[in-house]
Parts: structure tokens; C-alpha cells; sequence
């Protein structure tokens, strides 16, 4: 019954051939399914995300994949940009990373070619990030792997649930959100129990927030710029808006033009009858019946005064009442006809064009009141055409303070040699009290009136102390209102070189974070009693600005070592804990003043740091400095072209250490010259900032930059 030989072999060999084709079926399809990205990264292309940073920077030949944190800004943007597509590949599939090796190449391998379309190094992603770091792995933090482990480690709600929910383009409601961040990261570092791992349990906490809490989804502004800390360029308007913006702006063109020729005639027939009315030496829009007595203003409480009645005070501004010079004005002591003293600054430079937008200025200064602010008493204003024989009186703007008996911070932390006799170092109460009060008058500027005020310059000359040695912040002659949640952007640079916010200094871009981080070199200034930049340092790059070498000291547990030689002989004595107090503040300084905006609290959060009402997180890296060895073929130490060296000394000086005064720019030659003093002086500003490394010097065109605008007058 059985059948032929022939034919049973034949049926066998079709099997074979059958199950060999559904095996290499299936292993293609796994393979298939391996090597393919479960991400969607179009977002690349239609996000308006800064492209700035990566636009000219092209990676070694030799990739290195060790550390992102040493690398460009560029580097961050990425991992932030590549953050939008982890939060979300979290809210379809929720799991935190990536299932295998495979998966994450494919993934960085499509985020390449997106990136390939603005015409990028086409190394980048492989230079900046390392696929390992994507995959799930079992002990990464608190052994989280998916969502259900997060609500298994913290519960189905945390603080993030709440903070971060709403839109957060409103900086209010940002600064919650990354608060809250820290607390959740602090939360899951103590059930993981490794401090390592701080960094991943923050990305986590970031993960969720983006891709779960926040009801607008990963790729909103306010997730993309505030959770995930990428900088974003103004969104442009679609062709239909800009289509009916037009009709809109020739359609009232005409109109303009009529209504325009009717105020300039009003404007020229007012003018002429204003300036018949005014008095020689008055304030502003003041009667001729007013007779020789100050003005007060109303509704403010100041007072205009006569120019005569500032002579008067001062000796006719003579040089034995001489107080002392800003970056923009002369101070003077005068005594009042009531016998009160006072403090006369004579305006010799501001942002302000007119009299009338000054004026505007005084009003809002008088409006401030509060106990840690120096109190504006009046002002006066002279204008070139009130008196044709008071020509040395031209265009000249005074403000009038209360006195200050016991001088500024910086004469009492760095006295002169000529001050030194009798005058007793900074206790430590003084100190504390002394930066608390710092921060509750930035506080009041920034969320006690409406819109905020950024006062540009804290430094320890604008610190007055009045005589029971309590701290008031002065020099509000430089304060700009903002717009209520917006960024402040300006292309005059307002401020003192050591105190600025990089993101000032080099973009312009001014925020209330521009004010903590000059904060936080007072107040590393204040417990260190070290300038902020030290000029006559040597050796390593570190030790030029204090920001950098407390750092470093922290780092290598050595805070002790930063502190004043009179705090730690304070420190001994019976009080509860000092040390460990003066620590906490030296911390503090250190986060308020770190080159990146987004991880800089705000000054109501440093504030409650400070006062211990809440934990100071643990500090994050700064990233490298330009003087770091590796940035070096030598290897050794920062080194200087023989080119530029030769009047380096003259540049610092000039243009970082002091006021950067248009005239001693100027006395560096030719404009060629002065550039290349430019990248010298930046390369050294930036290694000790820690800021955006080398590659940022070809980034910023010179003529763009703030600084040179400055120095080039």
C-alpha cells in the first residue's frame, strides 16, 4: 500500500523547502520590526526651535559619546529637541525609554536625516548622544521602566500633576512646574537611594511632565520651552494673517497720514507755548507761579527741585562732597535747606532719549515703596534750550536720594587701602541680613508691582547700607518695566562685567533670571570676600571669576575653603550650626548664579532657600571652560596667541574690569584689532563662565553682539 521510493523523497524535500522559506519569513520580520522607529520626528521640521546654536559647529572627526554635559550648547538643544519625541512616544506607549539597542540607533538615525534638512554636521546625533542612554534598562532610576512603575514608586498623583497642567508660557506658572520638578526628583532619589542617578530621575521627572501631565501635549511652546528648556525663535504668522495684517495697514495708511499732519501742528503750536512757560532749572510741565520752593509731584510723594537749590546743597557740586562715580552717573552729598541729607546722583548716561520719558521714570521709581529699596526723594531737569546762559547745564538730569551714612557692601568687603584703618570685617549676622534683604527688595521689583522691574546692575556699589547696617537696594536709574510674562530684549547692554547674565551679555536677552544671577555673585562675593572677577588671578582660568572657583571648591568638597577667613572664626563660636548655615548660602549663591537660565531659581525661591523654608537642591555641572586642558593640543594650560598677547592686560582692564567706557575701548586701535581683543576677551569672559565653549566665538557675529556694540560706540 505504501508508495514509490521516489515519491516520498520528492514530498519530503518540499517540506524542507516550505518550513526554511516561514523561517527566513519570520526572522525578516523581526528584524524588520527591530530596526524601525516607533517615532514620529516631523515636529523637526515645523517647530520654530533655535537653530542658531548648530548652525556653523561641526563635531571632530572622532565621535565621543561619553559625556554630553561637556559638549556645546548644541549638544543640549538636541537632547532637549530629541525630548519632544521621548515624551511622546511615553503618552502612546507608556514607557520611558526606548525596547532595545536596535530601536534607538534607528530612531537617532531618522532624528539625523530631519536634522539633515537645515543642512547640519551630519555627525551631530552621533556626537552628541549616545543611543545606550535611550534604551529601557533595568536600574536606571527607582528601577522605573514604564508608567505603571511611576505610579507603582509615587502614587497616581504627585506635584507634578498639578504644576505642570496649565499653559506654561506664563513664567509663573513655569517657575511652579520646575519647582515642582526638583521635588519629585528629590522624592525619587530618596526611594532609589543612589545620588548618581539625580540626573536620569530629573529626566523622568521632565518625561512625564511633558509627555503626560501637560494638557497641550510635548509639543507646545510652553512644554517645549519650559519643561524640556529649549529655546525657541518667535513663531511667524501664517500668509493669511500677514495677507490681512496688509489690508489692514494700507487701509489705514491714509488715515495715519491725515490724523499724523493734524498732531504735528498741534504738536509745533503746544511746543512753542510749553516752552514760554517753562522756568530755567524746573521739572517737568511745572507753572510759572510756583515761586522759588520745591515742587512735590502728585501722586507720588516726589519732589521737583530747582537746579539752584541742588547747587546750594552740594557747594555748587564741589569736590570735597564728591561720593563717588558710577557707571553712569556722579553722586555728590548735599544737605538740604531743612537740614536733611541727602545723596545727588548727576546723570551723565541713560537708555532714556527725552525729558519726558525720564520724568516717566522718576514716577515710577517714587511709586516703589519698600523698606529694602532706597527711597527716591525728587529730581530736576534741565533741558538745552531753558536758559541760553546756563550752556554747561545742557541736557543735565539729577536724581536726589535719601544718605546712606554707612557707605555701599563693596566698601565694607573690599576696603580701599586708604579705608582699611577702623573699619571691622562683616560679621556673619551682618552678612545673613545683608543678603536677605538683597533678596526681598529683588523680590518686590519682580513680583511686587505690576508689570516687574529689572534693575540690570546688582552689584555691591549699588547695595547701600543705611546706619543700622540694613541693606537697600539703590541705582534704579538703569530699572526697565517688562511687559507681564515676556522676556526683556535689548540691544544695549546695561550693567557691570562679573555680575552679568550670560544670556545679557552676549544675546541681550534680559529676564528676572538676568537679576538672580547677579544676585548670586553678590552673594557669593558677600561669603567668600573675593571680587567677582579677579584680574590679578593667575594660574587656572577657575580662579578669574568667583562663580567658577566656588564652584570648583564645592565640587571637590571643599566649601570651607571658599568661605571668609573672619566667617569661619565666626563659625566657632556658641551660635546653633553657623557653618553649616553659611554652607547653605554659599550653595545658594552658586544656583542663582549658574550659566543656565533654565536651572537658576527665582529670586522668591532662592529666598526660602536662604531662609531654610525649603531644601537647596543638589548643584548641577557647569559645563566646561574654555581653559579646560582637553580644549588644548598641548594638554598643559590656557594659553594666549603670542599675536594678542601683548596688550591683554590693557583689554581686561578696559573692557571687562571696569565700566567698559566707550572712550578705553576706543584706545584699542584699528577695528580689526579691536576684534581680535573681542575673541580674546570673550574667550576669557567665557572660559570662566563655563559658557557654550569655543564653538560659540564663530556663533555670534561680532557686530550683533551687545559687548562690542558697547566697545565699538
Amino acid at each position: 500500500m505504501g508508495g514509490s521510493p521516489d515519491l516520498d523523497l520528492l514530498r519530503f524535500l518540499v517540506l524542507i523547502l516550505l518550513s526554511r522559506a516561514h523561517t527566513y519569513a519570520v526572522a525578516e520580520t523581526t528584524t524588520s520590526t527591530a530596526g524601525t522607529c516607533p517615532m514620529d520626528f516631523s515636529y523637526v521640521l515645523r517647530m520654530p526651535w533655535n537653530r542658531s546654536l548648530c548652525q556653523n559647529f561641526r563635531p571632530p572627526d572622532q565621535n565621543d559619546n561619553t559625556d554630553t554635559t561637556s559638549k556645546p550648547q548644541c549638544c543640549q538643544s538636541l537632547l532637549s529637541l530629541f525630548g519632544v519625541a521621548l515624551a511622546q512616544h511615553l503618552k502612546e506607549t507608556s514607557l520611558f525609554h526606548l525596547p532595545n539597542l536596535e530601536t534607538s540607533i534607528s530612531c537617532l538615525r531618522d532624528y539625523q536625516s530631519k536634522l539633515n534638512s537645515f543642512s547640519l554636521a551630519n555627525n551631530l546625533v552621533s556626537y552628541c548622544l549616545d543611543p545606550l542612554q535611550f534604551v529601557t534598562k533595568p536600574n536606571i532610576c527607582a528601577r522605573i521602566e514604564s508608567l505603571q512603575d511611576w505610579v507603582a514608586r509615587l502614587g497616581k498623583s504627585t506635584s507634578l500633576d498639578t504644576a505642570c497642567k496649565s499653559d506654561l508660557t506664563d513664567n509663573t506658572a513655569c517657575d511652579g512646574c520646575v519647582k515642582a520638578g526638583y521635588k519629585v526628583q528629590t522624592l525619587l532619589l530618596s526611594i532609589d537611594g543612589n545620588q548618581t542617578h539625580a540626573t536620569d530621575c530629573f529626566y523622568f521627572a521632565i518625561l512625564y511632565a511633558a509627555g503626560i501631565v501637560n494638557e497641550f501635549g510635548p509639543e507646545s511652546d510652553g512644554a517645549v520651552s519650559c519643561i524640556l528648556g529649549l529655546e525657541l525663535n518667535s513663531r511667524v504668522g501664517s500668509a493669511s494673517k500677514a495677507h490681512t495684517a496688509l489690508v489692514f495697514g494700507l487701509t489705514g495708511a491714509g488715515v495715519a497720514l491725515l490724523v499724523m499732519f493734524s498732531l504735528l501742528g498741534l504738536y509745533f503750536w503746544y511746543d512753542k507755548k510749553w516752552r514760554r512757560k517753562k522756568n530755567s532749572g524746573f521739572g517737568f510741565d511745572l507753572d510759572e507761579q510756583q515761586g522759588s520752593r520745591p515742587t512735590l509731584r502728585p501722586n507720588t510723594g516726589s519732589i521737583w527741585f530747582k537746579i539752584q537749590d541742588l547747587e546750594k546743597a552740594t557747594d555748587n557740586f564741589s569736590q570735597k562732597n564728591f561720593i563717588g562715580r558710577g557707571g553712569f552717573s556722579f553722586v555728590y552729598r548735599g544737605t538740604l535747606s531743612d537740614g536733611t541729607v541727602v545723596a545727588i546722583k548727576r546723570v551723565i548716561e541713560s537708555d532714556f532719549q527725552g525729558a519726558a520719558e525720564f520724568c516717566n521714570e522718576v514716577e515710577i521709581i517714587s511709586n516703589l515703596k519698600h523698606r529694602n529699596l532706597v527711597p527716591l526723594r525728587g529730581c530736576c531737569v534741565i533741558d538745552d534750550d531753558d536758559d541760553g546762559n546756563n550752556d554747561e547745564r545742557e541736557n543735565q538730569r539729577y536724581l536726589v536720594y535719601d544718605y546712606m551714612s554707612n557707605g555701599n557692601l563693596d566698601d565694607h568687603l573690599f576696603p580701599s587701602s586708604g579705608n582699611q584703618i577702623g573699619k571691622q570685617p562683616l560679621s556673619w549676622p551682618q552678612r545673613k541680613s545683608i543678603i536677605l534683604d538683597v533678596a526681598r527688595g529683588l523680590a518686590y521689583l519682580h513680583y511686587g508691582v505690576k508689570p516687574a522691574i529689572y534693575h540690570r546692575d546688582i552689584k555691591g556699589t549699588n547695595i547701600l547700607l543705611d546706619a543700622d547696617m540694613r541693606a537697600r537696594v539703590a541705582d534704579f536709574g538703569l530699572v526697565k518695566q517688562s511687559k507681564e510674562g515676556q522676556s526683556h530684549l535689548t540691544t544695549r547692554v546695561a550693567g557691570t562685567h562679573g555680575y552679568l547674565a550670560p544670556e545679557y551679555a552676549l544675546y541681550g536677552q534680559l529676564t528676572e533670571k538676568s537679576d538672580v544671577y547677579s544676585f548670586g555673585v553678590v552673594v557669593l562675593e558677600t561669603m567668600c570676600g573675593r571680587k567677582a572677577l579677579d584680574l590679578s588671578s593667575g594660574g587656572s582660568p577657575r580662579a578669574l571669576l568667583i562663580t567658577d572657583w566656588v564652584w570648583s571648591l564645592v565640587k571637590a568638597g571643599k566649601v570651607e575653603e571658599a568661605l571668609d577667613a573672619s566667617l569661619l572664626r565666626c563659625g566657632d563660636s556658641s551660635n546653633s550650626n553657623p557653618k553649616g548655615i553659611m554652607e547653605r548660602f554659599v550653595l545658594v549663591g552658586i544656583l542663582c548664579a549658574h550659566v543656565m537660565v533654565a536651572l537658576r531659581p527665582t529670586i522668591l525661591v532662592a529666598l526660602k532657600m536662604l531662609e531654610g523654608d525649603i531644601e537647596v537642591p543638589p548643584i548641577p555641572d557647569r559645563p566646561m571652560p574654555l581653559g579646560h586642558p582637553s580644549f588644548h593640543s598641548d594638554g598643559i594650560n590656557f594659553s594666549i596667541s603670542p599675536a594678542l598677547s601683548g596688550d591683554q592686560n590693557f583689554f581686561l582692564e578696559t573692557c571687562l574690569g571696569r565700566e567698559a567706557e566707550d572712550s578705553g575701548c576706543r584706545k584699542s586701535g584699528s577695528s580689526v584689532k579691536l576684534q581680535h581683543y573681542l575673541v580674546l576677551g570673550l574667550a576669557i569672559l567665557l572660559s570662566c563662565n563655563g559658557i557654550l565653549h569655543c564653538a560659540l566665538l564663530y556663533l555670534i557675529p561680532f557686530e550683533k553682539a551687545p559687548i562690542f556694540q558697547r566697545c565699538n560706540g
